[in-house]
């Protein structure tokens, strides 16, 4: 599936909920399915600077695709990084970097994350794109 076809999958499941009470327990549900990263890289080097609680996320690249793992210590930003992932694993590099993620706000997450879970969303998407960009300048290389 492309990055598109993924978001407006997600735009439609949220659809469902009214409440965003229903949309948070949806987000600590969707963290349990997150791919895990290994212990071993839950380090310094993984760790999302500017989020409240702590959050890791590795990504290599496999057969021109990217491969993302993560893992956080709260269950709502696990959440919100394994909807992330179920966007960009899995994708070129390209794409990933290209995304527009216009879905967040199609979803109403932004408008309903306190301003530091926002802060840390931007952070874990800037991450996730600082990588794209890395993977992209050694495929041209």
């Amino acid at each position: 599936m492309t990055i598109k076809e993924i978001e407006k999958e997600i735009i439609e499941e949220f659809s469902i909920f009214e409440d965003w009470m229903d949309k948070y327990n949806y987000l600590i549900e969707l963290g349990r399915e997150c791919p895990i990263i290994e212990e071993k890289e839950k380090n310094d080097k993984n760790l999302i600077k500017g989020c409240q609680s702590k959050v890791w996320v590795s990504a290599r690249l496999v057969n021109g695709l990217m491969d993302i793992k993560a893992d956080s210590d709260a269950v709502i930003t696990k959440g919100i990084i394994t909807l992330l992932l179920r966007v960009f694993n899995h994708q070129s590099p390209k794409d990933v970097e290209e995304a527009d993620i216009s879905f967040i706000d199609k979803i109403g997450l932004t408008s309903h994350l306190s301003p530091t879970r926002s802060n840390g969303l931007n952070a874990m998407i800037k991450q996730i794109k600082l990588y794209a960009m890395a993977f992209n300048i050694k495929q041209q290389a």
